[in-house]
């Protein structure tokens, strides 16, 4: 028998880890974990069960630039929602930017794209 993968966690390396760590927890009501390991600072974000680990980019980090289109790598990751119109709404009054407005991109898949911090992209989306 195959093994079954599960999601368990994304890292994200980041210039400023706690401004991401507080739009995560301003847009998407997640919970910001602030501890200490191996003596150094450490940020994790709890999205519902979606572990976000963030590390502060070091000066000889090679990160991804800004440009348009997709990056080698991660290229984002998706939240799965019951509502995606109500959900875009409540994005918007948080003052959340979309990248793409929710479109129906098949039968049964609604998706919505929003710009995190950093470039980070985020899809929202609904199925069914």
């Amino acid at each position: 028998m195959p093994p079954i993968y599960h999601f368990d966690h994304c890292h994200i390396v980041s210039e400023d880890p706690k401004n991401v760590a507080d739009y995560f927890r301003t847009k998407f009501d997640a919970k910001v974990i602030e501890t200490v390991q191996e003596g150094k600072p450490r940020i994790d974000v709890d999205l519902n069960g979606l572990n976000i680990f963030l590390f502060k980019a070091a000066a000889e980090d090679n990160l991804p630039g800004c440009a348009a289109g997709r990056y080698k790598g991660l290229d984002h990751f998706g939240l799965w929602v019951d509502d995606l119109d109500a959900a875009c709404a409540e994005l918007k009054r948080r003052g959340v930017e979309f990248t793409m407005e929710p479109n129906v991109v098949r039968p049964g898949l609604k998706i919505a794209f929003v710009r995190g911090p950093e470039n980070i992209r985020i899809e929202i989306l609904q199925r069914g």
